[in-house]
């Protein structure tokens, strides 16, 4: 039996539990830039989502969702080591590509780590595809794969 994780949005109270899953998952080697502060301000920007996952009041996998006119910018998504490959991940991009469609949005665009090729097979699993290679992009350290995802073409 497959089981769908219930997504929700975020609240103030997710806010350290997603900076310190940031911090050790994602940011690795990198300065911390996603604190608890930039996190609480994603929560209540008018301008992003903050979707998470939880169980018995654990956050299992959180993104970031970022929302212009025409394209939306999905800024980190982050799984618990020892719950990844459940779906989690999956399920929190396509709840937030669900919002941006409803928002008329037709274009999500992410970075990944170029030192990280199993997220962008994971991304390339959900329809994105590489769109460039940004050098130096993660404090002029690391390069960036940059893709995307057409929701819908701009001319039908």
């Amino acid at each position: 039996m497959i089981v769908i994780p219930d997504v929700r949005l975020a609240i103030p109270g997710d806010a350290n539990s997603i900076a310190q899953l940031s911090r050790d998952s994602i940011e690795q080697g990198l300065p911390w830039r996603w604190t608890q502060a930039r996190v609480l301000g994603a929560i209540e920007s008018k301008c992003a989502n903050v979707a998470v996952v939880s169980e018995h009041s654990c956050l299992m996998a959180f993104g970031i969702m970022e929302y212009g006119d025409e394209t939306s910018h999905l800024v980190l998504l982050g799984v618990q080591p020892w719950q990844r490959r459940r779906g989690l991940g999956r399920a929190v991009v396509l709840w937030l590509e669900a919002c941006a469609h409803t928002a008329g949005i037709g274009l999500i665009r992410l970075e990944a780590r170029a030192d990280n090729p199993t997220a962008i097979v994971f991304y390339e699993s959900l329809g994105f595809s590489v769109a460039s290679r940004i050098s130096g992009y993660y404090c002029g350290m690391i390069d960036a794969i940059r893709l995307e995802k057409r929701l819908w073409d701009a001319n039908s």
